[in-house]
């Protein structure tokens, strides 16, 4: 990356503080909420994968969102805990671009799981008759792929975008990873490319599967009212519960940093909304899917009480 005719070969990450007597305290914190959200996710995709009961699209989808989680919350949280150990928050311009690509990827490719996971529950509770044929494995699996093909080609033009621009003096990013909008408010040269991209197609990632499931939601809450039984309704739109918790903590802190414009930026609140959908939604979505859930529940406790014998042996 230039800079003038010199060439930028690092940047700074500043970190959640600037506090020495704060980044022990918040180098263990951070640590144990990667151990759960490592160990959480990873339960839930064993669980999944070796109980037969639990081979249906919504566990299927389930399985997607914790592998996705886990690779999520490894984009940024080793880099800023071997940071805080080493005391060199450096990282190179490749390595911030390619850190950028993933957490750009991985984030919208979260976002299109949690409608496809919508859409799952609209089909069941909507159209229980023709939910074998509406879900099928095939259209499951394309479900969980188109996403990935799209939001990789996606973060690739924001990545291509942002390797074009120059930079000047100021290398300090106000933040723990590199994220899209602290980098290009380092910029000299001009960035209107760069935000229209992000406001219209970037924009356009977010909102379109939100209102999905805005809609999905709606036309579920339409069939429910339509159960003639307080239990009914209650049992029914139960099974949506979890998916609707998680939702709401996704869009609910992600709002923060893409929803709000560009003059109201703060880097504190910044840091705190991508510490809230970086590290506590992967670490709270195994709790939000397991504890509400008898089927998923019963799946761990006998995926724990299996390798324990094995273990024992």
């Amino acid at each position: 990356m230039l800079q003038g005719n010199q060439t930028i070969s690092a940047f700074f990450l500043l970190g959640l503080t600037a506090v020495s007597e704060q980044q022990q305290h918040i180098f263990v914190l951070f640590l144990c909420m990667y151990l759960v959200t490592m160990v959480g996710n990873l339960l839930i995709i064993l669980a999944i994968v070796n109980d037969a009961h639990l081979h249906s699209p919504m566990y299927f989808f389930l399985a997607n969102l914790s592998f996705t989680d886990i690779c999520f919350t490894s984009t940024t949280v080793p880099k800023m805990l071997a940071d805080i150990q080493s005391q060199s928050p450096v990282i190179s311009f490749a390595g911030c671009l390619t850190q950028m690509y993933f957490f750009m990827l991985l984030v919208d490719v979260d976002n299109f799981l949690l409608a496809a996971m919508a859409y799952d529950r609209y089909v069941a509770i909507c159209y229980p008759l023709h939910y074998a044929a509406l879900l099928s494995l095939k259209r499951c699996a394309l479900l969980v792929v188109t996403p990935w093909v799209v939001c990789n080609l996606l973060s690739v033009l924001h990545s291509g975008l942002l390797g074009l621009l120059n930079f000047c003096d100021q290398r300090e990013i106000p933040h723990f990873f590199c994220d899209l909008e602290p980098i290009l408010r380092l910029a000299c040269s001009d960035t209107q490319i760069n935000d229209l991209t992000i406001l219209v197609i970037g924009g356009a990632v977010i909102f379109i599967p939100f209102t999905f499931i805005c809609v999905s939601y709606f036309l579920i809450g339409c069939t429910v009212l339509r159960i003639p039984s307080a239990k009914g309704k209650w049992k029914t739109f139960s099974t949506c519960g979890s998916h609707f918790l998680a939702v709401s903590l996704f869009y609910g802190s992600i709002s923060g940093v893409y929803f709000l414009p560009s003059s109201a930026y703060s880097a504190e609140r910044d840091k705190v909304a991508a510490v809230m959908y970086t590290v506590v939604t992967p670490m709270m979505n195994p709790f939000i899917y397991s504890l509400r859930n008898k089927d998923m529940k019963g799946a761990v406790r006998r995926l724990l009480i299996r390798k324990t014998y094995f273990c024992r042996w």
